[in-house]
């Protein structure tokens, strides 16, 4: 497995301001399956949170495999690994299985309900076998969620599944996202920087849903593009709206521009009242280049430059989990 290792000193100041103690040392729950920490299971430290919070609780989980489902009711929550590649916590569901027998847990191998989570240098993985069908590995519903220094994988769609379609605004970055049709496709505003992105099936990798409010966006900054031969980087249902800057995408990636998927029902399809908003900014291809990402950025709303796509331009003001 590759992905990005350079430091990055904007993800210090992410930690420091959404579980800031953990970066220094401090941890509220220690989690350790050898018996070692407060708790053995995951499960148990968040299941002896209170349901109000009203300030950060860090659990900090020890290296090994844990074989569990979670579920994130409470806000203010950072699960915070001791190893990217050590701290696992793996389950195998596909999301028909949990639509056919539903449990109270969720159809994730983490899924968040309150706001302000935090998911910080661990793998979490999704190991249902099949490559294709929807299979979450984190599914949320909350809004302000984190996730840094992580690697998140699925063979099957909808890998990251984060959808507050209202209210949701996402950050994550230096992670490494795989799984097949729309694995990442968050509703509402994400920003990913610095991150890498994989696709098991010649599918879309990245898929928005934008169609509440018009200033809706996904933003990809600086952050790689991989596959199998003929995968293509997006689509949509709903209104989106694509911001691209200084990605580089594989020889893998099929020609195919992002585009609306409409079905052959009429009825099923939404309104489309914005038409096409995929804006580029230095994106670049291994092999020969194709004409639909070259730069188109002063086209968008507003023509801001390149300088101006940060989180907090993202996120409208509203949130800017890089400042200091």
């Amino acid at each position: 497995m590759r992905y990005l290792r350079r430091p990055c000193l904007r993800l210090i100041a992410v930690l420091l301001l959404t579980g800031g103690a953990a970066i220094c040392g401090h941890v509220d729950i220690v989690v350790d399956q050898k018996g070692g920490g407060d708790y053995q299971t995951i499960t148990a430290a968040i299941e002896a949170l209170p349901m109000f919070a009203y300030q950060r609780t860090v659990i900090f989980i020890r290296n090994g495999v844990y074989e569990e489902k979670l579920r994130i009711d409470q806000n203010y929550v950072t699960l915070r690994g001791e190893s990217r590649d050590s701290t696992i916590i793996r389950y195998s569901i596909l999301r028909s299985a949990w639509d056919e027998q539903r449990d109270p847990i969720g159809p994730a191998v983490i899924n968040i309900n309150g706001d302000d989570a935090v998911l910080d240098q661990m793998t979490i993985e999704n190991t249902q076998p099949e490559i294709g069908p929807h299979a979450f590995t984190v599914f949320g519903t909350g809004t302000r969620t984190v996730i840094t220094n992580c690697n998140i994988l699925s063979k099957g769609g909808d890998t990251v599944s984060l959808w507050n379609y209202k209210e949701g605004m996402y950050y994550h970055a230096n992670c490494y996202f795989a799984g097949a049709v729309d694995f990442v496709c968050p509703r509402g505003w994400c920003f990913i920087r610095d991150s890498q992105f994989y696709e098991v099936k010649p599918t879309a990798a990245l898929w928005h849903a934008g169609h509440f409010d018009p200033e809706q966006k996904l933003v990809v900054v600086n952050s790689n593009f991989d596959g199998v031969e003929g995968f293509y980087l997006g689509r949509h249902h709903y209104e989106a709206q694509f911001y691209l800057l200084d990605c580089r995408f594989s020889a893998n990636m099929a020609d195919k521009p992002i585009f609306l998927h409409a079905y052959d029902d009429p009825t099923r399809n939404n309104p489309y009242y914005h038409g096409d908003r995929n804006y580029f900014y230095n994106c670049r291809k291994t092999g020969a280049p194709y004409a639909w990402y070259n730069d188109n950025l002063s086209a968008a709303p507003g023509s801001p430059s390149p300088e101006d796509i940060t989180p907090a331009w993202t996120f409208g003001g509203k949130w800017d989990p890089e400042r200091r």
